[in-house]
C-alpha cells in the first residue's frame, strides 16, 4: 500500500538511536507536532551521506521549523556508528522490521546496475501535527534534499 497526501499517518513503534531521553520512538511521542520521516537505504554510503550532512548543515534552521528523524532497517549500532562520524544533530530509526518502510509503501523491488533486489526508496514524508500526511517527496536526490526540504517547511508554515 502506498500512502497519499491527506492519508492518515501509519502507527509505528520502533528503536531510535541519538536522542538521549528514550530508547523507542512512536507516532503517539510525536502526536500534537509536525514532523519529517526521511527514508534513506543505508548508513554510510555515498547518497545517504551526502544527504545526512545537508540536513545536518542546515540544522539550525531545520530544527525551529520541525522535528526530523532518518529512517533506515540498519541496525542501532550502525546508526550509532554513522552519528557519531558525520556528526548528526538528529536522530535516527532503527526500522529492523522494515515496519515503517513497508508501513508507508517506501520498500520495494529496486535495480542498479542491471540486478534486482529489495531496499528503500529515498522518499521523505512531512507529518502534520494532527498526524496526517502534509507531503511527499519521491526519488529524492541526496544533495538537493535539504533545499527541497527547507523550501517546502518554510512556504507552508
Amino acid at each position: 500500500m502506498k500512502i497519499k497526501t491527506g492519508d492518515q499517518a501509519p502507527s509505528f513503534e520502533v528503536p531510535i538511536v541519538g536522542d538521549e531521553d528514550r530508547k523507542t520512538l512512536s507516532d503517539r511521542d510525536l502526536a500534537g507536532k509536525r514532523y519529517v520521516l526521511y527514508f534513506y537505504p543505508k548508513d554510510d554510503t555515498p547518497g545517504c551521506t551526502t544527504q545526512a550532512c545537508g540536513i545536518r548543515d542546515a540544522w539550525g534552521e531545520l530544527k525551529e521549523l520541525t522535528e526530523v528523524f532518518g529512517v533506515s532497517c540498519d541496525s542501532e549500532k550502525s546508526h550509532q556508528k554513522f552519528i557519531e562520524k558525520q556528526e548528526l544533530p538528529f536522530a535516527l530509526l532503527a526500522d529492523l522490521e522494515r515496519q515503517i518502510v513497508e508501513a508507508y509503501g517506501v520498500y520495494g523491488e529496486k535495480q542498479m546496475y542491471g540486478k534486482t533486489y529489495m531496499g528503500i526508496s529515498r522518499s521523505t514524508v512531512i507529518i502534520s501535527p494532527e498526524g496526517k500526511v502534509e507531503a511527499i517527496f519521491e526519488k529524492v536526490k541526496p544533495k538537493d534534499h535539504t533545499e527541497q526540504l527547507l523550501q517546502f517547511l518554510k512556504e507552508s508554515v
